[in-house]
């Protein structure tokens, strides 16, 4: 089964792929308060909706780096008629690849939310949007960090995880202090926040393996979902938070 495939199905009616809601990422996208013409890069930028309503709101010029050529194609779709053509420049490759074709100091805003892992995690991502992000620009970044320890049983159900792949709340601002950042602002999801965000994860699988039975894919796409369910019911819930993080460059 194409992760990517399953990734895009069970995303398929979030309008951003995290569980913060959009009032309070848009709050942080204001206290950032774009300009016309502003230059934003998305790296892992999905279905591109926030690129595309920061060009709706604030007329932004855009760069959306994202591997899944999927995602790419549906983020096209949904700009037509919305944004003016050549707003945002899609491509799809490698975070790591891409990142290296921009000249440092050639952003006003740098995004990343939930897909530090492109850039080979967290710091390396605050890393990389410090050299690509002007100065008193800003950054901001979604990640995932324990609520509390993880125990093993939910380290093993993730795929054998490790504990140090994230930190506390507290830690993760202090990764973009150390670096020189100013932090500005942070949201973390509620426990509403994150039912909406993974019952409708949930939800649209299961929708579409009903709706779809003669897809080769059905039995894996089930047991994969069900078991990430009893995973989030049992541990995840209470062990896993994720939060949005705004820095000034300095």
């Amino acid at each position: 089964m194409d992760r990517n495939k399953f990734s895009s199905v069970a995303h398929r009616q979030h309008a951003f792929a995290n569980p913060i809601n959009e009032t309070k990422l848009m709050k942080m996208i204001g206290i950032a308060a774009p300009k016309p013409q502003d230059r934003v890069i998305d790296i892992g930028a999905g279905k591109c909706e926030l690129l595309i309503r920061l060009v709706e709101k604030y007329q932004v010029k855009a760069v959306a780096i994202e591997l899944y050529e999927g995602a790419i194609d549906e983020a096209k779709r949904n700009a037509a008629g919305r944004i003016p053509v050549g707003s945002i420049d899609y491509l799809v490759a490698d975070a790591k690849s891409a990142v290296l074709e921009f000249k440092q100091d050639s952003f006003d805003l740098g995004i990343c939310i939930g897909s530090t892992h492109a850039l080979g995690g967290l710091e390396a991502t605050l890393g990389a949007l410090k050299g690509l992000v002007k100065k008193n620009g800003y950054i901001l970044v979604g990640e995932g960090y324990w609520k509390q320890s993880p125990s093993s049983d939910y380290l093993l159900a993730l795929g054998g995880a490790e504990e140090s792949e994230c930190k506390s709340h507290a830690d993760t601002v202090k990764v973009g202090e150390d670096l020189g950042l100013i932090p500005l602002w942070s949201y973390v999801a509620s426990d509403e926040e994150w039912d909406d965000y993974e019952w409708l994860y949930s939800l649209s699988i299961e929708n579409y393996c009903l709706e779809n039975p003669a897809d080769p894919d059905v039995d894996a796409m089930l047991g994969r979902i069900r078991s990430w369910r009893r995973t989030y019911l049992q541990w995840g819930r209470d062990t896993l938070g994720f939060g949005l993080y705004l820095y000034r460059n300095v």
